[in-house]
């Protein structure tokens, strides 16, 4: 299908590279006004044309970018908290500051994306948020102790925010995507992806295109029943 989101603005994190851009791409083949935005882009005017700066910890570029926004457009239809980030520390000697920094990313951020974008929602009467948690929000490994604890609070927030403004015709869910083939597998060491994929009941990794179709049904109109969810993209790997 196509024109599924025609007429909705968009703001997405994260947008650079990865899931985030083949979100962002997605949305656009569809008819949205899509505002990608990365800490890796240049600052500058904010404009649907171009990439903007935000540093997804920031409340004054929060501020700056939703401001933008609803002075060009008006509002804010849609919002994908994908920016994030992962370490590989264990519980018993993790460094604080590396703790700190990937709760920010991970958690912080998107909490800190809703709160710049709900307001307006609330006014309007309507709105989606889709928040890229993990498999590994839900499931664990070793390890990764920092990454399990930040996405697995973004699965709660998920919920949380759902059920407080499904009320003011907001639907708030989360894609939980499994191994996918972006610039952070890549530098992963290949055993680690070998195990993950092994894991994997489809026998491969997705690619982000998989991650974004099923982020444009969650934004759409076609979806306005679904709220708290928690959506598995993973090739079956939380249903072993």
């Amino acid at each position: 299908m196509v024109d599924r989101l025609v007429g909705k603005v968009a703001i997405v994190t994260g947008a650079h590279s990865g899931i985030g851009l083949a979100i962002a791409d997605a949305f656009r083949a569809e008819g949205a006004t899509v505002y990608a935005s990365d800490i890796k882009a240049e600052p500058g005017n904010i404009s649907p044309s171009s990439e903007a700066r935000l540093d997804v910890t920031s409340e004054h570029e929060w501020d700056r970018l939703v401001g933008a926004v609803k002075e060009q457009q008006g509002r804010v239809d849609i919002l994908v908290n994908n920016a994030g980030g992962t370490n590989y520390e264990y519980l018993h000697d993790f460094n604080v500051e590396n703790w700190n920094s990937l709760i920010a990313l991970n958690q912080l951020g998107p909490a800190l994306g809703m709160r710049a974008v709900l307001p307006s929602m609330m006014e309007d009467g309507r709105g989606a948020i889709i928040n890229i948690s993990s498999i590994f929000g839900a499931r664990s490994v070793a390890g990764i102790a920092a990454y399990h604890a930040s996405k697995g609070a973004l699965l709660n927030m998920t919920r949380n925010a759902a059920v407080s403004y499904a009320r003011q015709g907001i639907r708030i869910n989360a894609i939980l995507p499994g191994w996918t083939r972006t610039p952070i597998t890549e530098a992963q060491d290949p055993k680690l992806n070998e195990e993950f994929i092994g894991r994997t009941p489809i026998g491969r990794g997705a690619v982000p295109a998989e991650i974004a179709q099923p982020a444009v049904f969650l934004a759409s109109d076609e979806a306005s029943f679904v709220t708290g969810v928690e959506l598995p993209v993973d090739g079956g790997y939380l249903a072993i």
